[in-house]
């Protein structure tokens, strides 16, 4: 095994982030519609929201960087999109739909949120192919 790159853990988080801002940016008004009156407060302090939120896509970030730095081979670059859009398709995003499927969140919200998660674990698995 390989050394995690970290560096590679903190632009992974980033991207992430980017893609959260750009996609729920698209989203923002179709998520306030679906989820109704009451369904989607203002945030107070969104910066801790943030805050909170980048913390968390790093500890994500860092479990990729530790599963990249396994890898014998990375010049494969198939591995990466592959792995960390796995991850997302067949461990994040059944977690998630579980929980939709137990609060009763529309369909649609899910779908979209489901969307995020992939692109955001696609970006970060590029993120890692560019920095090998």
């Amino acid at each position: 095994m390989g050394p995690v790159d970290w560096i590679g853990v903190f632009l992974a988080a980033v991207a992430a982030m980017v893609v959260a801002g750009i996609w729920y940016k698209l989203f923002a008004r179709p998520l306030a519609v679906m989820a109704g009156p009451g369904g989607l407060e203002v945030r107070r302090r969104p910066f801790t929201t943030i805050f909170f939120t980048f913390l968390l896509v790093l500890v994500s970030a860092a479990m990729l960087g530790h599963m990249f730095a396994r890898l014998s081979d990375p010049s494969k670059w198939w591995l990466y999109p592959m792995m960390s859009g796995g991850v997302a398709l067949f461990f994040v995003i059944p977690a998630l739909w579980t929980n939709y499927l137990h609060q009763r969140n529309p369909r649609a919200i899910a779908l979209i949120d489901a969307g995020f998660w992939l692109c955001a674990y696609l970006a970060m698995g590029f993120t890692f192919f560019a920095r090998s």
